[in-house]
Parts: structure tokens; sequence; C-alpha cells
């Protein structure tokens, strides 16, 4: 046990020249909490490696006095204040009894003003011993304490999680510890269960990534969610990316409610089942056979089964195609959104009352579209295929020339949201590459409603874009 004049003597033996109530706050060293370093532990994770023992100060108080010290601004740089620490313990020897932890190791000297303060509460100084653990720190942290000192900067603790998996993509200098890499992230993470690493090679036909199991559980059958959505899918069999969230959402946002959207390559749903959620019919495609198999699934568990009809097949076919279904088999028009059981006993009352507007509740007033037709015509083409969309353009040449119908439910041509990649890294060049790729493709200029969205960057010299645009007229009724 250390008495508190001895902290005093202590601090007034080392600045000679300070008063007993100086504002001076002693420049004490930071607690050292950082793992012990074990760069040899590079194929298997030894937790129990991983402990610290950091004798520190406590101020031992009655358990009535605890709130004075907590709360008090002389001792607010003084209190522990360390994540997943708690800063008042029971004192072991008196149940009555509390430890304060303090941020001072054992040999440093607190200033007066604390030391004043402490003896006015009747405190003591004694030595706690804080004990951590592996669970205390993070994941990052673990692995700067075992990867070799060149590869601590950047540290692969990042990834990207779909529903119960994270997959990472490791640079080949961290493959030899892929697999104690993968254990840390499955330990630190309670509600990861498998960890996986992309690997370099891609399915060439359906254009998802394989993978190698760095830890967890072999289950890759994930349920995912996402725009109030539930998608369940193979991540083996699949493209999904995560980082694309405000991507699919943005695109949604643009969309009507009344309006009919082709998805030509769908995947298993990212933008077609949250645009059927808002009211729009889509007819959603995927040459994957297990994509088509995960989004037929996903059609039905989203409960949008009168708003999304899949198919599998080339997206060349089905962009040449899908006018016509649309025009043969058109969608129900659209009779506003689905109302809460609270929403449609309102709308109720105010049909029976007629004294307030229905837009008073922000509720649809169903008048205004319960007179629409049946929809027939498509508004919007997606075509998320980064790596080859633009490829695909030159199939909307005459999509309209061979139609036996009244083509005026094209007065305005279908807008086109097409995804791709460039190595232009300046937005003007970029925009130019892109521009000139997609004219080329269709054989014609573009004149009106172009725009281009920055994704995402991809790689260093690499980035995502989408291109919108709007049909040109001479396209859909080439020969």
């Amino acid at each position: 046990m250390l008495g508190l004049q001895s902290c005093l003597s202590t601090t007034l033996r080392k600045h000679p020249g300070l008063s007993f109530f100086s504002k001076f706050m002693a420049c004490t060293p930071t607690l050292d909490v950082s793992p012990p370093v074990h760069r040899w532990m590079d194929t298997a994770l030894q937790r129990d490696a991983f402990k610290k023992t950091i004798p520190i100060l406590a101020a031992k108080v009655s358990a009535s006095k605890t709130g004075s010290l907590l709360k008090s601004d002389i001792m607010k740089k003084s209190l522990m204040n360390l994540p997943k620490v708690r800063s008042v313990l029971r004192d072991p020897h008196d149940d009555l009894g509390r430890l304060v932890l303090l941020n001072v190791s054992e040999d440093a000297a607190l200033s007066p003003e604390v030391c004043n303060f402490l003896q006015e509460q009747s405190a003591t100084l004694v030595v706690h011993n804080l004990e951590l653990t592996y669970d205390y720190w993070t994941a990052d942290e673990i692995l700067h304490s075992i990867l070799p000192e060149e590869l601590c900067k950047g540290s692969p603790s990042g990834f990207a999680i779909t529903g119960h998996l994270a997959h990472m993509n490791l640079n080949k200098e961290y493959l030899p510890y892929k697999h104690i890499i993968g254990q840390i992230v499955l330990d630190k993470n309670p509600m990861i269960k498998t960890v996986v690493n992309k690997l370099d090679s891609i399915d060439t036909k359906y254009r998802f990534f394989k993978m190698e199991l760095l830890a967890g559980e072999p289950n890759y059958v994930v349920e995912h969610h996402e725009s109030n959505c539930r998608f369940t899918f193979d991540f083996t069999h699949v493209y999904w990316n995560s980082r694309l969230h405000t991507e699919h959402d943005r695109l949604v946002q643009l969309f009507q409610p009344t309006d009919v959207i082709a998805d030509v390559f769908a995947g298993v749903g990212p933008f077609a089942i949250p645009a059927a959620k808002k009211g729009c019919a889509v007819l959603a495609n995927d040459l994957n056979p297990e994509s088509a198999r995960y989004l037929s699934q996903n059609i039905v568990d989203n409960k949008v089964t009168s708003l999304v009809r899949a198919s599998c097949e080339d997206g060349r076919d089905f962009i040449k195609k899908v006018i016509g279904r649309a025009r043969d088999h058109p969608f129900p028009a659209y009779t506003g959104p689905k109302l809460s059981k609270m929403q449609e006993k309102e709308r109720r009352k105010l049909q029976l009352a007629e004294s307030r507007p229905i837009a008073a509740l922000g509720l649809v007033d169903l008048s205004t579209v319960e007179n629409q037709s049946p929809r027939h015509t498509i508004s919007h083409f997606v075509m998320n295929l980064p790596d080859s969309a633009i490829d695909f353009l030159d199939a909307f040449r005459g999509i309209l020339s061979e139609s036996e119908w009244d083509f005026g439910n094209y007065a305005n041509m279908p807008m086109i949201h097409c995804h791709c990649f460039t190595r232009e890294l300046h937005p003007d060049r970029a925009e130019a590459d892109i521009i000139q790729r997609v004219e080329n493709k269709l054989g014609h200029k573009l004149e009106t409603e172009v725009t281009l969205h920055m994704v995402r960057s991809v790689a260093p010299n690499k980035d995502m874009y989408c291109i919108s645009f709007r049909l040109p007229r001479d396209v859909a009724f080439a020969q």
C-alpha cells in the first residue's frame, strides 16, 4: 500500500518549485497495453500466449466515495479509460471498499492536485495488477504482434461481410499467414461463422470468384439482408458484392413505382427485388443457372412473385426478346404501395368521412392510379456486368423494328444503365473512353440524357462506372 504523503513527496522532490495546490499535471508514462509480440506464430494461433500483466495504481475508497472520484474534474485525466476495462472494481479484501483504477503505473507520480484530492476523500493508493488476455485486443493489434514488421503497415484486417460469411482478398505476401489471419478474424467477430479468401481465378462464364476456406464452418449458403430485402444464395456459385449496396440503392431510387424494369444480368436480385418492393414490375434474367435458381427463391421469400419474372438465358437473347414479352404478357397496373393495417384503417375512415384529403396522412390517393392500364412498356434496362456489359449493347439494334404493335407506347425510349470498367483515372478521360466504347457498340452517337456515375475504385488503376443514357430511337428501329 502506498501512502499519499509519499506520492506528494516524490512529486515535489522531482519538481521543487511547485506549490501543493499547483495546477501542474505530471507527464506520466503512457501505459503499454499493446499485446506481446510473437512473430514466430505464423501458422497456428496460440491464444494462451497473449497474456499481459500491467501493475497500475488504484485509489482504494469506500463505496460511497466512488461517485466523487468519477465525477471530479480534477481526477478526469488520471482515471483509467481503457476499452473493455472496468474503471471501478470491488476490493477483494473489503466488501464495502472499491478500487478506482488510475491510468498510471506503480512507479509513476500523480500531480499534487490529484494527490491532495485523494487525501481529502480518505483514499489510499494500492497496486492493482491489470490482467489482459487475447480477448482484449483487436484483430489488427493481434496481427501486428504476429506478422513480420514489414507486413504490419497494410495488415489485412479488413473484409466484406455477406450474411455469416467474411470474404477477404489477401495479397500474395500475406498468403503464408492466411489461416491464422482467418482464425483471428473469426475470433474477433462473433457474428461471422465462415472466413474465405477470394482466389485469383474467376469463372469465365458466370463471373463468380472461386475461393478457399480460411477458418470456420464450410457453409457457403448465406442469408444476406439489404434494402429491407432478404437474399439467400450460395456464395461459391453466384456473384455478390456487398460493397455495391449504395449503387443498388442509387439506381432503384431512379425508378418510379409504375415503371417496368428489364434487368439483363440480374444475379440473385439486388436490383430487381428492391425495385419490386417499391412497386416496379421487373423482368429479371441471369445466364448462371444457380443465380437464376436463387433469384426465383428470393422472389418468393420477399413476396414479390406478382411483380418479378425470372429467366435464365444469354443476355443478348434476353435483350432481343424482352420487349415482346412485356407486350404479350403485361404486368398488372400499379395500385399504390402496400399499406400497413393501421394505414388501411385510416384510409377507410377518410373515405367514409371525406373530411380530410388522403395526402394529409402521407397516403397515396388510389383514385389517381386505379384507372391505369396494364404495364407493357419497358422504362429501364439495367446491365450490371461491368466486365463486359458494353459488348452487349449492339443487341439493342432493331429491338423495336420487327414488332407488330403500336410503337406509340415507346414515345419515350427506355433508359439504359450500363456498368463498366475503365483504366482512365481522370474523370474527363474516363468519360470520353466510356462514351466512345458505348457509341462504337451501338453504332450511334449519344446526344441527350447521358450521365456518368463513378461507382468505386476496384484497383489502383481501374475504376467502375455506370453510364446512363436514353436508347437512341435510330438504334431501336435500326434494320
